[in-house]
């Protein structure tokens, strides 16, 4: 089978995919301020890489979220995670606190996916 790379430089790739698993990196937002605009930014990344690689939401079989400030920010996470998440279609999940690359970052998300 063949390792596919895109969105690739030096230090890392944004979507390997092999066989008909689809990981992509972790995924950090634009410009929104708040945890809750943040997760809706980088759950629209999520939607662009996974389709790219043949995928879709509904085909995760894992996500991580890390979260700046575990305590402060994980309802408005939560409530725009599951209003995206098609019924029944979770996948296993962790969600921790940690501290991010960039100081205004407040969530980034990583998953993995199956192949449609």
């Amino acid at each position: 089978m063949t390792i596919t790379r895109l969105h690739s430089n030096p230090r890392l790739s944004g979507v390997v995919s092999y066989g008909d698993l689809v990981f992509l990196s972790g995924q950090v937002p634009g410009d929104a301020q708040d945890a809750g605009g943040q997760t809706r930014e980088v759950l629209a990344k999520i939607d662009a890489l996974l389709a790219m690689a043949g995928s879709d939401k509904d085909h995760l079989l894992s996500a991580t979220i890390y979260l700046k400030n575990i305590t402060e920010d994980f309802a408005a996470m939560n409530e725009v995670w599951s209003a995206w998440l098609s019924p029944g279609q979770a996948p296993s999940r962790t969600t921790v606190q940690a501290e991010l690359a960039r100081p205004q970052v407040l969530v980034e998300i990583t998953v993995i996916a199956a192949r449609i």
